[in-house]
């Protein structure tokens, strides 16, 4: 999880920096930032919890966890993405 938060923190900060240049704006850089840190993290919260999930209920983590883990990371990160964008930009 640390690692996921330091990767988010450097990237998101890279990243935010980039679109905050390119769009003019500081309030777009910090909604990247923000989500991309929020992603990461529950990337990595998922990559644990849902094979360890997947194996108490019986099913083989190798055949149905990239499935899960990738819908999981998507979602989150649309909705952290639009949800953020749509709390500080349009809030």
């Amino acid at each position: 999880m640390l690692v996921a938060l330091f990767n988010g923190l450097l990237w998101g900060a890279v990243t935010g920096i980039a679109a905050a240049i390119w769009f003019q704006g500081i309030a777009i850089g910090l909604v990247i930032f923000a989500a991309l840190v929020i992603n990461l993290v529950a990337a990595a919260g998922a990559g644990v919890l849902v094979p360890l999930t997947l194996k108490r209920m019986g099913i083989d983590p190798a055949l149905a966890g990239t499935v899960v883990l990738t819908t999981v990371t998507d979602v989150i990160g649309f909705l952290a993405f639009l949800g953020l964008g749509t709390l500080l930009l349009l809030g």
